[in-house]
C-alpha cells in the first residue's frame, strides 16, 4: 500500500486514477484548487496558488507521499484566447511541473509520474504506430508544452534522485468526456448526417478506466523508474468506425457521408481549420508494447466496452 498524490484529483482522468488507487488499498490525498468532486476516500488538499507556486511551504506536515501523480494541466483547447499561448502553457505545464517535483523531492517523495501527452511526440505517426523513442516534433503550443516538462522533469530527476515516470496517452475517452468527443456523440444521437464515411485513417484512443489502470502501474511497479510509456486500448479504429460503434450504443442511426478526403482538407483550407481537419483525416497510432513488456500491463477493458460505458452515460446524462 502507498501513499500517493494526485494533481488535478477531480478532474476527468482524476476521478478515475483515485478511483483506481482506493480500489487498490492505497491512500489517496487530492491536490485541487477547488472543493469536491473526488471520489469517496480521497483526502482533499486544496491549494490555489498559481501555477503551484507555494506548494513546498503550503505541504501538509501529515502527508508523507511515496509517490506524485501530476496531471493538472493546461490543456489543449481549439481556439486559445491567450496573447500569447506558448508562455500561457509554459507557465503551468513546465514551471508549474517542476514547482511540484520539487516540492515533492524537499518532502521525502520517491517517484513523480508525469501525465504527458502524445502531442509531446507528434500529430501523425509517419506510417508507423509511434513509439517511445521516436524524434518528438511537437506541432503546437499545448504538444511543446509537454515536451519541455519531460525534458525539464528528466533534468531534474537525474540530478537530485526522484524517480520521474512519464505516460503519453491519445486522446482519452469515457464517462464526462468533453470536447469533440461529446460533440461526436451529441452529432450522432441527434442522427445528423457527418461527412466520415471515407476516412480510413486509424487513431489510437485510450479508455480513461484503462488510463487509471496502467498510472496505477506506474505507481507501484518498481521497474516503471526512469521509464517513459505510450498507453492506448490496443484496438485502433478509424473515424468512421468510431462513430459507427458510438452510434450503435446510443442507439442511433450511422449517417456517415462518404466525402473525399481531399475534398474536407480544401474546406479546412477555406475555413481556417486545417490542423482541426488534419487531427481528423490523419493516421495517429501509437505503439504499446513497452508498457506490456516492462509493466506486463494489458488493458483490463476493450474498447468496445470503453465506448458502450461512455454512450450510456451519454444516454443517461443529456
Amino acid at each position: 500500500m502507498s501513499q500517493v498524490l494526485v494533481t488535478g484529483a477531480n478532474g476527468f482522468v482524476g476521478r478515475a486514477l483515485c478511483g483506481a488507487l482506493l480500489q487498490g488499498g492505497h491512500q489517496v490525498t487530492g491536490l485541487i484548487r477547488q472543493p469536491g468532486g473526488c471520489p469517496t476516500g480521497t483526502q482533499e488538499w486544496m491549494h490555489k496558488g498559481q501555477n503551484f507556486a507555494g506548494l513546498t511551504e503550503a505541504w501538509p506536515d501529515a502527508l508523507q507521499a511515496d509517490c506524485v501523480v501530476h496531471l493538472a494541466a493546461r490543456v489543449h483547447v481549439m481556439q486559445d484566447p491567450a496573447a500569447n499561448p506558448l508562455a500561457e502553457f509554459r507557465a503551468t505545464n513546465v514551471e508549474g511541473a517542476l514547482r511540484v517535483a520539487e516540492a515533492a523531492r524537499a518532502k521525502g517523495v520517491r517517484r513523480m509520474v508525469f501525465v504527458s501527452s502524445i502531442k509531446a511526440m507528434a500529430e501523425a505517426d509517419a506510417g508507423r504506430p509511434l513509439r517511445e523513442d521516436a524524434q518528438p516534433q511537437p506541432q503546437d503550443p499545448y504538444g511543446q508544452s509537454k515536451h519541455e516538462a519531460e525534458q525539464v522533469l528528466v533534468q531534474y530527476g537525474n540530478a537530485f534522485g526522484l524517480e520521474i515516470v512519464i505516460v503519453r496517452p491519445p486522446l482519452v475517452y469515457g464517462p464526462d468526456v468533453r470536447a469533440n468527443f461529446l460533440r461526436l456523440m451529441t452529432a450522432l444521437s441527434k442522427g445528423l448526417p457527418l461527412p466520415l464515411g471515407a476516412i480510413s485513417a486509424k487513431r489510437s484512443l485510450v479508455y480513461v478506466d484503462n488510463l487509471a489502470d496502467a498510472l496505477v502501474h506506474c505507481v507501484t511497479a518498481p521497474q516503471a523508474a526512469g521509464q517513459s510509456f505510450h498507453v492506448a486500448d490496443g484496438e485502433d479504429l478509424t473515424v468512421a468506425e468510431l462513430a459507427r460503434s458510438l452510434a450503435r450504443h446510443l442507439q442511433a442511426p450511422a449517417r456517415l457521408v462518404p466525402v473525399p478526403a481531399s475534398w474536407l482538407r480544401l474546406a479546412g483550407n477555406l475555413t481556417g481549420r486545417s490542423a482541426q481537419v488534419d487531427r481528423l483525416i490523419g493516421s495517429l497510432q501509437v505503439d504499446t508494447s513497452r508498457i506490456r513488456t516492462v509493466l506486463g500491463w494489458q488493458p483490463p477493458y476493450t474498447t468496445d466496452q470503453g465506448l458502450a460505458a461512455t454512450a450510456r452515460w451519454y444516454r443517461a446524462t443529456h
